[in-house]
């Protein structure tokens, strides 16, 4: 039993450093039956911090659908599992790491990778996929292009180091990620082992063993560090940043690939936010164990660490193993084998605890189940009605817009602008533009499985192929597609519709490549909930994640919530970000043969819409509000987001994929950001081919070309394939209610995108301006004339 001690330092101080509150201080003396000291506290700092035990968000994420068919495993484990069939199964996870790549944007954005990357093949799966989710301040602003520069070439070093491609994501940017930017990571990994490896402690006895490399005194604290606002003062924290090494990571895959397929290993834990503590702690309570911990062990980086350094450190590529009796020493030949320290570093208890052990006595004594399983909750009032603010908002209407025709164009302050002019506007904001500039700098073909490059259709596609054995070098029939997203703007202007559009959107764009939505991994990331407009902002988002993954049948395996992302200004204010659930999904490609991609094919190809048409006055499904082109081009960001119809979005998708799969559809893209008009250029300058469309009278020229919403999709179908799409269109309507798709004009071979109204034109533009704008408009904020060079 650790002494009780009397408090050798300033308590008010060390609650502050630690994140904690008077009152957290008060339970932790009441569970502990004395005051905690300096090494205890702690660890109770990082663990009832809301990056580790989910403080503030905890009861929301109990509503989230997490059972399905397919699912193997849900939340609460290192990532989710589900089930692709024929024998093979998929692990995957998303996690932030907001604030460390505010302060190092480089090691902040590297070590997030290698951190997802542990959390994949802690379970037994061999990682084959990494997609990203950033945002940030406008690229207007040097420091923001800065951080951007950190941010992509951190995530390109460790994934390309590591041999793990970086095959998709999405980039958004906003004034309010100015000070607090967002680096999301998800990836994806095959199980290779027949059990799938959990966390949970077993075998009152057994050796508890370390592997990977050392531990110094990088990343301290990085948990609580996590959890609290940004200041100017913890934009100079740099010692909550750990430091990566993708090299030692790759033998540390290998090696515990190995090691997990031998089944010496009992329960594995990866070390990331709060380091030794979180794994000691969730090992033990997981498995209703204890353990204990001889920190004279631990391979140390640096001489002289004290208890509290040597359990708060978040050094990288580390892992702690509950491991069989006996067979402790080959494991650990094997990972010496392959460069990486190995120690027997304590053993399994009978006593729900975590002891731990430096210089012969006891540092620290604390039950596992008040660290990680019975950790406290912070209660929020739910706001009865929306803020006063999001009210203002939802009473804007299209009719407050300035006067439209289809010949005159748009009627502005400044004078009027033609379509086309909007449409390049459009194209060359950061947030729409090509974001080549960035995946140019990653390795998107590394272990020859990527099916579609980045930019090539709106999912990635990975072949089914495992790395090992007889299977590696058969050719792969089945793939998996992935995807993440999140449209901010909405969130901000309705969290509730706006969460619904991210998972709706994420299944559009599954289906647009003919994959099956399986599950999802989501990643919450909000300014404070302690405001009553925050809470608000997260409990509604929750219900609308919680109600569209119920209604695509797309359960939620796990995810990661990050809160407090909002920066102090030195004048006082608060500066939060757009409230961001960036949803993670992952899909099954049954045929690879069948993979559609965004690009027109062929001249003479029939270009359909599914979808509502945005003519349709009244319909709450699709409009202006909350779109790209009232804040780029009227400079408001207001109005209510469209209405997200879950129903129709799962009738338009399973339509897709079925059409897909019977060989109806040349290509298929869906409509986000910009409406129909960015989506036809977009789908032109992939192909380099042209098209000529009508779009029907009725409504603004604007609504017509940049409205959002409305379950929407750009399809092209091939002129001997006419009569069969019609026949699945007629199938569809047999079944019920029309499925609404309208033939809008045909793919050209002249390299231009001309667009009329009811024969009145509206725009034609060149493809070669078209894909200058549209290549360009990162490049030419960044200070290059063209991308990066490969890296």
């Amino acid at each position: 039993m650790v002494p009780a001690p009397t408090p050798s330092f300033s308590v008010p101080e060390a609650l502050r450093k630690e994140g904690l509150s008077q009152s957290d201080y008060e339970e932790i003396c009441r569970r502990l039956g004395r005051a905690p000291n300096r090494a205890e506290l702690g660890m109770f700092g990082v663990m009832w911090s809301e990056h580790c035990c989910y403080r503030n968000s905890r009861p929301l994420l109990r509503g989230f659908p997490t059972s399905g068919p397919r699912i193997l495993v849900g939340p609460g484990e290192n990532a989710g599992v589900v089930d692709l069939g024929e024998g093979q199964r998929l692990a995957f996870k998303i996690e932030s790491h907001n604030h460390p790549s505010a302060v190092e944007p480089f090691q902040g954005a590297a070590t997030g990778v290698g951190g997802i990357l542990r959390d994949i093949f802690t379970m037994g799966a061999r990682p084959i996929a990494l997609l990203n989710a950033l945002r940030f301040g406008p690229l207007e602003e040097e420091r923001n292009v800065g951080l951007m520069e950190g941010v992509v070439a951190g995530i390109a070093h460790y994934g390309n180091c590591v041999g793990v491609p970086t095959v998709g994501g999405e980039v958004a940017f906003d004034p309010s990620y100015a000070g607090n930017p967002l680096v999301n990571a998800m990836a994806l990994g095959l199980m290779e082992t027949e059990e799938i490896v959990c966390s949970g402690a077993a075998g009152v006895g057994n050796p508890v063993v370390y592997v990977g490399s050392t531990t110094g005194r990088d990343g301290m604290g990085g948990a609580s560090f996590a959890s609290a606002e940004l200041t100017e003062a913890s934009l100079d924290d740099r010692p909550a940043v750990q430091v990566g090494d993708p090299f030692l990571e790759k033998g540390l895959i290998e090696a515990c690939l190995e090691a997990f397929q031998s089944g010496d290993v009992v329960a594995a834990q990866d070390m990331g936010a709060a380091g030794l503590t979180c794994s000691c702690s969730e090992m033990a309570a997981k498995g209703g164990l204890g353990i204990e911990l001889d920190l004279d062990r631990v391979p140390a980086r640096e001489p002289g660490m004290t208890a509290y350094e040597f359990l708060l450190s978040e050094s990288q590529e580390r892992m702690l193993f509950v491991v069989a009796a006996g067979r402790e020493e080959p494991l650990m030949a094997r990972f010496r084998c392959w460069g990486l320290q190995a120690a027997v570093v304590g053993r399994v208890l009978q006593e729900n605890v975590v002891r731990v052990l430096q210089h012969g006595a006891v540092a620290a004594e604390v039950p596992a189940s008040a660290l990680a399983e019975d950790t406290p909750i912070n209660h929020h009032d739910l706001l009865a009605e929306p803020p006063a603010e999001i009210r203002g908002h939802w009473s804007w209407s299209e009719a407050q817009l300035p006067p439209a025709d289809a010949a005159a164009g748009l009627a502005l302050p400044e004078g009027r602008l033609d379509w086309g002019t909007v449409l390049l506007r459009l194209l060359d904001d950061p947030t729409i533009a090509s974001k080549r500039w960035v995946w140019r700098q990653y390795d998107h073909q590394v272990q020859a499985n990527t099916v579609v490059l980045p930019g090539g259709a709106d999912a990635a596609v990975i072949r089914l192929r495992p790395q090992q054995g007889a299977g590696a070098l058969a050719p792969a029939r089945r793939g998996v597609a992935a995807t993440v997203d999140c449209p901010n703007r909405w969130v901000a202007l309705d969290p509730e519709r706006g969460a619904m559009a991210a998972v709706a959107e994420a299944a559009r764009n599954l289906s647009c490549t003919g994959a099956e939505p399986l599950a999802v991994t989501d990643n919450l990331n909000f300014p404070s909930p302690d405001t009553p407009t925050g809470y608000w902002q997260l409990a509604m988002a929750c219900r609308g994640l919680a109600e569209a993954c119920g209604a695509l049948a797309t359960p939620v395996t796990g995810g990661n919530v990050s809160l407090y992302n909002e920066t102090r200004l030195p004048d006082g204010r608060l500066l939060p970000i757009h409230p961001t659930p960036v949803v993670g999904m992952v899909g099954l490609v049954h045929d690879l043969a069948h993979v559609t991609g965004l690009a027109w094919r062929e001249p003479g190809d029939a270009v359909w819409l599914l979808g509502v048409p945005p003519e349709e006055r009244g319909d709450e499904r699709v409009g202006l509000g909350a779109s790209s082109y009232l804040e780029g081009i009227h400079g408001a960001l207001t109005g209510r987001p469209p209405l997200v119809d879950l129903a129709l979005e799962g009738r338009v998708q399973g339509f897709l994929r079925q059409a897909i799969a019977a060989g109806l559809v040349r290509s298929a893209h869906d409509l986000s950001d910009g409406g129909l008009a960015v989506a036809l250029a977009e789908a032109c300058i992939a192909s380099g081919l042209g098209a000529r469309v009508d779009l029907p009278a009725g409504g603004r020229p604007d609504r017509a070309l940049f409205a959002e919403g409305g379950a929407r999709l750009l399809v092209s179908v091939a002129p001997e394939r006419a009569a069969a799409w019609g026949q699945a269109l007629a199938a569809a309507a047999a079944d019920g209610e029309p499925l609404p798709a309208r033939a809008l004009g045909t793919v050209t071979p002249e390299p231009t995108l001309s667009i009329r109204q009811a024969g009145r034109p509206l725009l034609e533009l060149a493809l070669e301006r078209l894909r200058d704008t549209y290549e360009q408009a990162i490049p030419r904020r960044m200070g290059a004339a063209g991308p990066p060079p490969d890296r």
